[in-house]
């Protein structure tokens, strides 16, 4: 069972996941394709980074946004909706051509949650925004 699933407090719903763009597969590709010449050697660095992706949940609920990361043991980090105080989108010249980026929501205090190398941030910030500001 997912970590968001798992932590969902009582009268709380998913509202989306966000998905890593497949450029954050780039250097799991790049072990594979060079296991050949290393005889296999880098098929561990290759499922390490396997692991390391698919163990990586980003999300939005009714309530809270969450990032959580770990293989084994677990990092998250998360924002009620209603500390949220700024959402900004970081898109270098690759992100726009190939349409990803990270998203940071700022709150009040001191820490941040940042969603790196999702894929269309713009449809992130929109979904998190719509939640966090519903209209009406």
């Amino acid at each position: 069972m997912p970590y968001i699933e798992e932590s969902l407090s009582a009268g709380e719903q998913i509202v989306g996941f966000f998905r890593l763009h497949w450029i954050s597969r780039s250097w799991m590709v790049l072990w594979i394709v060079l296991a050949i010449p290393t005889v296999g050697i880098t098929l561990i660095l290759a499922l390490y980074e396997f692991l390391r992706l698919r163990s990586i949940e980003q999300g939005v609920t009714n309530k809270r946004v969450v990032y959580k990361k770990g293989i084994i043991s677990r990092t998250s980090e998360e924002m009620k909706l209603n500390s949220i105080e700024t959402l900004e989108i970081d898109q270098g010249i690759p992100g726009r051509i190939l349409g990803f980026g990270d998203v940071t929501v700022t709150g009040r205090g001191l820490s941040n949650v940042v969603f790196k190398t999702v894929e269309d941030p713009m449809a992130v910030k929109r979904q998190i925004e719509s939640v966090s500001n519903p209209i009406g």
